[in-house]
């Protein structure tokens, strides 16, 4: 089959047969060793070569066709040389057809036949006897051997160096270990002093063994001083007095001559603490520094290697009685949390995280998030008829429950205060109550006695008692939030656009198209004050602070104007400060829990979002900066604390900020 492939003429297919047995004839192409041959080992390379070099040239082929060398996997030999004996046929082997016996003599088989034949000999023979495995080229055996010498030498060698590679790497390590461990404790063991001998009882070492020995080698009898006598009496002083204290290892003395203006650059204007602050000493800006650094890490007590250790001698009556009170104003930890630290104006420090709803963005402009009271859980609502629960963490904020509200596209949601429900409300005549302990939604409305056909805007009172809708035609709906029944209504001369809570809840603000800022007290249901707010025609938003001693109102020509409430409610008309950085409708407002941060914003402007430093009533500078883009926002909220700041805008994503000045969420 393999000669009929390859085109030789002299082979039919009638010659082929599977399964034939015959005689193979010997080569028909003999040669003779010479005389100098005689003598030499035919096992030896050199026999071989003589043997090859007295053969006739090949014969002629008629067909002029290449050579066809059948692979091997040693060296293969000249087509014109003698095979070797290992492919040479054996008498009795199956290698050549009776048909192909009588119709091509032996002297004239093809070159391919027998290469064809000598291959299945080869493949017959190599299967069924393994006893001709010393048969082939004695050159073959030689390399063979060799190969095998150099293949154990190279492994040994291998071995060698990898022992050494390991060994070395274990003395490494030895070695690194007993410098750490001196480094740490010191000297573990006593030194040998000079005359003892090796195999003689080395006393125990003691617990507080000195860093140092005495060498007494060339003394005569005579004691010498310890190795840095100086640094053993100074540490012997600090040890009577109880306090271990670090030396600098290097001191700069230019730092007490040079003074830095912490003004000029902008990044260290936070380091101020007065506005009018300029120039501090060398010393006092690396204290700061270092100040600013423990605020933006907080210190871990463990490592503080400064810290008073009690005395070994004390008793516990002592160590109770003297440091008792000492320990507690000795420590770096903070037993009350500083809320009133002053908030410098010009720049915030804050930084943008994940987003707070990145696990499941919303897919319609987000109107309403809200931080639970324990800082951790977030909501937000939207358009997408979706109220999802987040968990604030600042790195992940995985998701923790979401609900469909079928039929009522979310304009507002609102924790109460207590934290036990949830108030959602939309362009529709009812809302909804979702209640966190039992997780269920509760439809209430039409309210009785009631025409209002959209109850989308509504206010929470800070005793959780209260819910105040915004109705038609000025009219103010209060409902309990126990029983979530109409318990009153308050009526104002123009159209009502916005509220706010005062005083514990015990007073209601509100806003709307006659320009007007109202009073209520809630006990009475009667209105206690009535005023103009200073250039508004319409007032469309209202926000207060959270002691109720500051209130801010906004207009739809985007003034927000800043009152303190006494001076206003007694009678005193012009604003604290007036705030023209917004030119469009004022949206949602919001004091943070201090009162220190006032965020406004506006829907219709891209990021339209300001914060100001209320102390000051100055915007801040690098407030959203030019890297981050608010979008449209729609919403915002402060965390209790004021650590986290979460913004909602029109595209779905709640953006979390964090802002520096506050240690708590």
């Amino acid at each position: 089959r393999l000669a009929m492939l390859l085109g030789d003429g002299t082979v039919s297919q009638n010659n082929i047969q599977t399964s034939t047995t015959c005689t193979a004839k010997p080569m028909p192409r003999k040669f003779t060793p010479k005389r100098s041959n005689i003598g030499i080992s035919p096992w030896h390379p050199a026999w071989w070569k003589r043997c090859r070099s007295s053969l006739p040239p090949p014969p002629e082929r008629l067909d002029r066709r290449p050579a066809v060398r059948l692979p091997c996997a040693r060296s293969p030999a000249p087509l014109h040389s003698r095979p070797p004996a290992s492919l040479r046929p054996l008498p009795g082997s199956p290698c050549i057809s009776a048909a192909s016996a009588s119709t091509n003599s032996p002297g004239k088989m093809s070159l391919i036949s027998q290469n064809a034949v000598q291959k299945r000999c080869l493949e017959k023979s190599g299967a069924g006897d393994g006893n001709n495995e010393d048969i082939g080229y004695p050159i073959d055996v030689d390399a063979e051997v060799e190969k095998e010498a150099k293949l154990k030498n190279h492994n040994k060698e291998r071995r060698k160096k990898r022992t050494k590679v390991l060994e070395s790497r274990q003395n490494k390590e030895e070695e690194e270990m007993r410098q750490l461990e001196s480094s740490l404790f010191g000297a573990l063991y006593a030194p040998l002093e000079f005359g003892t001998e090796v195999g003689a009882a080395v006393a125990a070492p003691d617990e507080d063994a000195p860093l140092f020995f005495t060498d007494r080698s060339a003394g005569d009898g005579v004691d010498d001083l310890p190795i840095y006598e100086e640094e053993l009496t100074h540490e012997e002083e600090e040890e009577k007095v109880g306090v271990k204290v670090r030396k600098p290892v290097w001191v700069d003395e230019e730092e007490e001559r040079t003074e830095v203006d912490i003004v000029k650059v902008a990044r260290l204007r936070k380091l101020r603490k007065e506005v009018d602050e300029h120039l501090i000493s060398g010393k006092e800006y690396e204290a700061r520094l270092r100040g600013q650094h423990a605020k933006l890490n907080p210190f871990t007590g463990w490592a503080n290697m400064d810290r008073k250790t009690p005395l070994p001698g004390a008793s516990d009556g002592e160590s109770d009685d003297e440091g008792g009170v000492d320990d507690i104003l000795r420590n770096n930890d903070e037993l009350v949390v500083k809320d009133t630290v002053k908030l410098l104006p010009g720049m915030l420090e804050f930084s943008r995280l994940v987003d707070a709803n990145i696990q499941d963005p919303s897919s319609g402009p987000i109107n309403s998030v809200q931080f639970h009271r324990n800082g951790q859980l977030m909501l937000a609502a939207g358009l997408d008829k979706h109220l999802r629960f987040f968990q604030i963490d600042g790195k992940r904020n995985p998701k923790i429950q979401n609900i469909f509200i079928g039929d009522c596209p979310v304009l507002k949601a609102s924790f109460l205060p207590d934290g036990s429900e949830v108030i959602l409300s939309g362009r529709r005549k009812f809302f909804y109550s979702f209640d966190l302990v039992n997780a269920s939604v509760s439809k209430i409305g039409p309210l009785t006695g009631r025409e209002e056909k959209s109850l989308e805007s509504f206010e929470i009172s800070p005793d959780s008692r209260t819910i105040a809708f915004v109705g038609n035609e000025g009219y103010i709906l209060l409902i309990s939030a126990k029983t979530k029944q109409l318990i009153g209504t308050l009526k104002m001369n123009g159209s009502v656009r916005s509220l706010a809570f005062a005083d514990g809840g015990n007073q209601l603000l509100s806003s709307g198209g006659d320009g007007h800022v109202y009073h209520w007290d809630l006990g009475t249901r009667k209105c206690i004050h009535k005023a103009m707010d200073d250039g508004s025609l319409a007032g469309v938003s209202l926000c207060t602070s959270q002691d109720s001693s500051l209130f801010a109102t906004g207009s739809t020509s985007g003034i927000v104007n800043v009152y303190k409430r006494d001076d206003f409610l007694g009678g005193k008309r012009k604003p604290l400060k007036t705030i023209e950085n917004l030119t469009t409708d004022v949206g949602e407002m919001k004091f943070n829990h201090d009162a220190q941060i006032l965020a406004i914003t506006s829907r219709k402007e891209r990021n339209g979002m300001r914060l100001v430093h209320v102390p000051s009533f100055t915007v801040f500078q690098n407030w959203p900066g030019p890297r981050f883009s608010l979008h449209y926002p729609r919403c915002l909220d402060f965390s209790p604390g004021s650590g986290f700041l979460s913004v909602g805008h029109a595209g779905g994503k709640v953006l979390l900020y964090k802002l520096h000045h506050y240690q708590n969420a």
